[in-house]
This record gives structure tokens, C-alpha cells and sequence, in this order.
């Protein structure tokens, strides 16, 4: 079976620690990354070996990108509206000559149509699922679909990625990211779909970082 990895933020803290279902998803997980600097910061405050830096995912992609084109390992991008995840696949391979994207397919299906797509996934060959649908919808397709994905090394939950390399979104600038305030300007630009949500999940994701954060 492929191995799963998934992000850690805000959002995926507070669901973590208030929902057991999802406590569960991510607890199968083979890895779980910190794509979030206020818990970064927390570890530097709190741990004696703190979190060196976050792993954002649409950073992490671009290295993930050169190092599959120079070694021939192919992705598949599922997730994303329309054609977000198939223009993402254009430019991420116009950047980084030989990737091999061997599929895409947008976000939108129901539970029923999840064993025919696991196929398609399976006979593209690909070695690494890219899985943007967004939290908790993109960690519980993983989970519960992984052992019908074999052939597979990898399968990497990655939110909105489709969306910035679409250039449908635009990312933060730097210094935004650097102080862990990317949140402030992604609500500013969707105020009615994430404003809400970081309204809603960050006080509790504020508290159990700052109450649960240790060696």
C-alpha cells in the first residue's frame, strides 16, 4: 500500500483534538508534516527540540517537482474545480522539464464513482497521488482508499495546491509567510469561505498549540 502523508495547520489541529473520526484519520498516517508557523513558533518557545521550519506544501512541491523529473517519478493530481488540477500539471511541467504528470482529474465525484477513479489512478502508472480536496475530505479518501492503490509509493494530501499553480490564487507574499500570518491574507482574499473558517478553528487551534506543545 502507498505510504500516506498529510499536513498539520490550523484547521487539521482543532478537528484533530474535537472530532474522534478525524482524530483517527490522522493518526493512520505514515507522516504528518507542519505546514503552519504559529506551530513552528510554539516549538521554538516550548520544546527543547523544536520544529527547524514548516514544510508548506506548495513549496515543497516545487522540490519534489525537480527531483521526480531528473528520476522519472510520475504524479497524478486529483482535486481542485474545473480544470485546475490539469493547468497545474501544464505549468508545473513547463517549469520543470521531464516531469511526467500521468492524470488529473478535478475534485468533484461521489463515494460511488471513488473505485473506478482508484483505477485510473492505478493504471496511469503514477507513483505519487497528489490529493487536493480539501480537509478532512482529502485525509479520509486517503485513508480508506490507500489499499486500493496499490502500485503506488505515495499519496500527499495537498489542500489548495491545484489552485496557486493554476494561478487561479495567488500566494502570500514572503514576509506574510515567513511570520505565520499566510492565513490573514488567504481570508482576505475568500473571506466567505476561509474568512469564517480561521475565525472559527484558530482560537481553538491557538489553544491547544500553546497547551499541548512539548517534547
Amino acid at each position: 500500500m502507498p505510504r500516506v502523508v498529510v499536513a498539520t495547520n490550523g484547521l487539521v489541529i482543532t478537528n484533530y483534538h474535537h472530532d474522534p473520526d478525524f482524530r483517527r484519520l490522522i493518526d493512520q498516517a505514515d507522516i504528518v508534516d507542519v505546514d503552519g508557523m504559529p506551530l513552528v513558533l510554539a516549538t521554538r518557545l516550548l520544546c527543547k527540540n523544536p520544529v527547524r521550519e514548516r514544510v508548506a506544501t506548495t513549496d515543497f512541491v516545487r522540490d519534489a517537482s525537480a527531483i521526480a523529473a531528473e528520476t522519472g517519478v510520475r504524479f497524478f493530481f486529483l482535486g481542485a474545480r474545473d480544470d485546475r488540477a490539469a493547468k497545474s500539471a501544464y505549468n508545473l511541467t513547463k517549469a520543470y522539464p521531464g516531469l511526467e504528470v500521468v492524470g488529473t482529474r478535478n475534485g468533484y465525484f461521489t463515494r460511488e464513482e471513488e473505485d473506478d477513479i482508484c483505477a485510473q489512478i492505478v493504471a496511469s502508472g503514477a507513483d505519487v497521488l497528489w490529493l487536493g480536496l480539501g480537509s478532512p475530505k482529502q485525509e479520509d479518501f486517503a485513508i480508506r482508499n490507500r489499499h486500493k492503490l496499490a502500485g503506488l509509493g505515495w499519496i500527499r494530501t495537498c489542500g489548495g495546491l491545484f489552485d496557486f499553480y493554476s494561478d487561479f490564487a495567488p500566494r502570500a507574499p514572503a514576509w506574510m509567510q515567513n511570520l505565520g500570518i499566510e492565513w490573514m491574507f488567504r481570508a482576505w482574499q475568500e473571506p466567505r469561505r476561509l474568512g469564517l473558517r480561521y475565525l472559527a478553528s484558530n482560537p481553538a487551534a491557538i489553544y491547544h498549540i500553546l497547551t499541548k506543545t512539548h517534547d
